[in-house]
């Protein structure tokens, strides 16, 4: 699988020019790349970061798709839980927890300055993640 087809599979059913501003490069730059051309490191690690992909999988195929979500401490987010609900955090929804944590993570740490939240990109990283 070439970084082409790598590129391909991160962009999905999203245009290219939408993806190209989710990155903040040019769409004819990332058509470039669609064609066979090899970014930079810089230019890969741009898009990893910016649509939340591991610069591993990027560049070479090997790893996770996408970059992993921070690591939730849940003893602290348990004491939180338990605070602000006022019960204990049932085991078997723990699950439920720590994709909803990934999420608004996800969606924080993309957040564009004009107030936009990528959904598409959210849903995709879920969707990523097994139990």
């Amino acid at each position: 699988m070439s970084f082409a087809d790598r590129l391909q599979e991160l962009i999905g059913q999203e245009s290219v020019s939408g993806f190209a501003r989710r990155v903040e490069l040019s769409e004819a730059l990332i058509r470039k790349y669609l064609k066979g051309s090899e970014p930079s490191l810089a230019k890969a690690n741009q898009i990893a970061m910016k649509a939340n992909c591991s610069l591993e999988w990027l560049a070479t195929g090997c790893g996770y798709l996408y970059r992993q979500a921070d690591v939730v401490d849940m003893d602290a987010y348990q004491l939180a839980y338990d605070t602000v609900i006022g019960s204990r955090l049932a085991k078997k929804d723990s699950f439920q927890h720590r994709k909803l944590i990934t999420a608004y993570q996800y969606l924080r740490a993309t957040k564009k300055p004009d107030g936009y939240l990528d959904e598409s990109g959210m849903k995709r990283l879920l969707t990523s993640l097994s139990e």
